[in-house]
């Protein structure tokens, strides 16, 4: 399930009027604008907030020359955001000094996100610093806090503090008067919104938007009653959709607990049952390496069965350094066809068209030799860098066996340096008989593959 989409498409609806029925008794947006407006001209009257600075007679009004992006109900008014607002200003422009302890917090659009304000990192200034910033830029409980500055541009909260901060400029501060800040809030959480910001950014390393390119943004505005309607029922949506997500969290964890824990069954021989016709574990690693340490018994390790035996990695694996297939020229295009291969998360880096130095002995594992992760690979590849080795079994083990052993045991060092030689591979794999390994191997498979089912299920 993708909830993000689902959310959107909610919102999408709520913005239309189409997520919840008109009421024919509503007072007519209409009414509530000229009541905002004989609002907005008491507060001025009263110098609680300022008249709007006029236009020059050059400029264009964005407002005369709207067109309506879309259709709304009779009922409701597009109107641009000055009407319904008392205030669209940004916090400070000069980042002033900050640490971890003062007397006033200092909000970035870092402690901004979709529930809240997050203060968990939030820095703080001192009162003289304040007292400038909050004369200009005073955000109070219920206003929308907007970011406007760089990757995370249009992430909106609503501010649930009850204290004074301060705040940088990459933060606008918006004031709604007249309308629920929650209806705005959601309104400006729409891809609609997002997509026609994200359009209108401008700049040279940090894009932005500007204020005076939010004062010209038009909403529309439901009856207030509708208003109601629409907020409730988008809360009510919003919470379910976030209890899902955070069952999808959870169970996706567990699968991958699961995954771990089904590994760890495998190397103890709880996977599979054993068979006592299968060639013993020792006989055929004598047969493969006769100078292979067997070790029967050891008192750090559970009990495995009978057949199996413990062998350090070195005895039945052999390594080649990377620098013959190491990429050339990095850079990387989806038209090319052979992959250049990281040991990490990333895995295939991208593809590149050199068809010289390409590794063709596959399968093979792939090991970062500085992070202990590793990769089994079952196609033609080159390499980013040096920082690994390239680990062949000998002929007589399953690859995917040792491979699996490998991905859940990793060296997690304090020191930067190389593994392999000096400590991985003396590490001590429990090895089953051949015929185990490939049982053990397919049952991983069979399991992996059902548990994938259920995460991809997830996602759609």
């Amino acid at each position: 399930m993708d909830t993000q989409k689902l959310r959107q498409r909610i919102l999408d609806l709520a913005i239309r009027g189409k997520l919840v029925p008109q009421d024919p008794n509503d007072e007519p947006a209409s009414v509530l604008l000229d009541r905002i407006r004989a609002e907005k001209e008491r507060l001025i009257a009263e110098g609680k907030i300022k008249r709007p600075k006029a236009k020059k007679s050059t400029d264009k009004s964005h407002y005369q020359n709207f067109t309506p992006p879309f259709d709304i109900p009779d009922s409701w008014e597009w109107v641009n955001i000055k009407e319904v607002t008392s205030k669209i200003t940004d916090g400070t422009h000069h980042s002033p000094e900050n640490k971890p302890i003062g007397d006033f917090l200092y909000i970035t659009a870092k402690n901004i996100k979709y529930d809240g304000i997050k203060i968990d990192s939030a820095t703080y200034v001192n009162s003289n610093v304040h007292t400038e910033i909050y004369s200009r830029c005073n955000p109070e409980y219920g206003d929308i806090l907007y970011i406007k500055d760089g990757a995370t541009a249009g992430v909106v909260a609503i501010n649930d503090l009850n204290v004074p901060f301060s705040m940088l400029s990459s933060v606008a501060l918006i004031k709604p008067l007249g309308i629920l800040n929650r209806y705005l809030y959601y309104f400006l959480r729409s891809d609609f919104s997002n997509s026609s910001i994200k359009k209108s950014m401008k700049g040279v390393g940090i894009t932005r938007i500007t204020l005076r390119q939010i004062e010209e943004w038009n909403i529309p505005v439901p009856p207030y009653a509708e208003q109601e309607r629409i907020v409730k029922i988008l809360d009510n949506y919003f919470s379910i959709l976030s209890y899902l997500e955070w069952n999808i969290d959870t169970l996706q964890e567990s699968i991958h607990n699961a995954k771990s824990k089904i590994l760890d069954l495998a190397m103890q021989g709880k996977l599979v049952p054993q068979n006592p016709s299968d060639e013993p574990a020792a006989d055929m690693l004598r047969r493969i390496n006769p100078k292979a340490k067997i070790i029967t018994d050891n008192p750090h390790y559970p009990q495995l069965p009978d057949n199996w035996v413990l062998v350090p990695l070195e005895d039945i694996t052999e390594y080649e350094q990377p620098q013959p297939y190491i990429v050339q020229d990095t850079f990387y295009s989806d038209t090319y066809t052979i992959p250049v291969l990281t040991a990490g998360k990333s895995f295939i880096l991208g593809y590149t068209n050199e068809d010289f130095g390409v590794y063709e002995n596959v399968p093979a594992i792939i090991f970062d030799d500085f992070t202990t992760d590793s990769k089994l690979v079952e196609f033609h590849f080159k390499v980013k860098s040096s920082a690994m080795k390239i680990i062949q079994v000998k002929r007589g083990l399953s690859i995917e066996y040792v491979a699996m052993f490998m991905s859940t045991t990793r060296l997690i060092g304090e020191t930067h340096k190389r593994y392999w030689i000096s400590e991985y591979s003396k590490i001590l794999i429990p090895i089953p008989p051949l015929e185990e390994q490939n049982r053990i191997v397919e049952k991983v498979n069979s399991i992996y593959c059902e548990l994938d089912k259920i995460i991809s299920a997830l996602s759609e």
